[in-house]
């Protein structure tokens, strides 16, 4: 199979790639960082969702050097930690972007062809961020929520052309380009100082501790082979396979004083 593979360079969308190559795919893999060549055993492609050019060109090298795909992977992003009161308007608007707006651009200009062919599978990397919030990490849950909304829309709109969506929930796990792990400006005065520190030192360490990245990059091709794709798919350790399911049957104010608890501890 053609693959096509968005935020390759690092992080989750780098093993994902590898894993492909790895299983005999061809790969046309695109990041901001890339230049046209080969690598690993993949072709790279210079590749910013944030800008319909660049989708263009990648678009038509992909389909030049390798083929049209038959499988679109989503793996962009990007990632701001802070308090909602703190993280500014701008880098709101840079994670959606990236992280929710990109998926929507690389779609929109892939589409077509498989419209044309009847055929095509879109994997997009969501996260148990998109399934519930944690503090200090908004603007990335924010987006996430988005892609899992949108993903709903996309497979019952494409379903008709033979066009198949999937989305990932990834947990926590290692490898994350600390490039694409911002911070919002939060001062010394800021009244979110000493709870910021604490939220973000627990996010930093459960995904310094997080699972095997390679192991999903498996995953995710071995669930790109089947005939039928689930619409979903969790990939996570079991505590937070636990945690969205309480999320989803315990009443409000218990979930968040459980989720306030494990990252905020007694803060008030």
């Amino acid at each position: 199979m053609i693959f096509w593979i968005s935020g390759a360079s690092s992080g989750l969308g780098y093993y994902t790639a590898l894993a492909a190559v790895r299983a005999g795919h061809t790969v046309v893999a695109g990041a901001r960082s890339f230049s046209e060549g080969e690598k690993d055993g993949m072709f790279t492609c210079p590749l910013d969702v944030t800008h319909e050019e660049s989708i263009a060109h990648f678009v038509e090298y992909a389909s030049r050097t390798a083929g049209d795909a038959d499988v679109l992977i989503h793996c962009a992003g990007i990632l701001v930690l802070g308090s909602t009161e703190d993280t500014s308007i701008e880098e709101y608007t840079r994670v959606m972007d990236t992280d929710f707006l990109g998926m929507v651009r690389l779609n929109q200009a892939v589409l077509p062809r498989m419209r044309t062919r009847r055929q095509g599978k879109i994997i997009m990397f969501s996260s148990i961020n998109g399934l519930l919030g944690i503090p200090f990490q908004s603007a990335y849950t924010a987006a996430k929520h988005a892609v899992e909304g949108y993903a709903e829309c996309l497979e019952m709109e494409t379903h008709a052309f033979g066009i198949q969506v999937c989305l990932i929930e990834p947990g926590d796990h290692r490898s994350g380009s600390q490039r694409c792990r911002l911070h919002a400006s939060v001062s010394d005065a800021s009244p979110y100082q000493q709870m910021a520190v604490k939220g973000t030192k627990k996010i930093h360490h459960d995904e310094e501790n997080g699972s095997d990245p390679a192991k999903l990059g498996q995953k995710v091709i071995r669930i790109a082979g089947r005939k039928r794709l689930p619409m979903r798919k969790r990939i996570a350790s079991p505590d937070q396979h636990l945690a969205v399911v309480l999320h989803d049957i315990l009443p409000g104010w218990m979930n968040s004083l459980i989720l306030r608890s494990y990252y905020l501890g007694n803060s008030r």
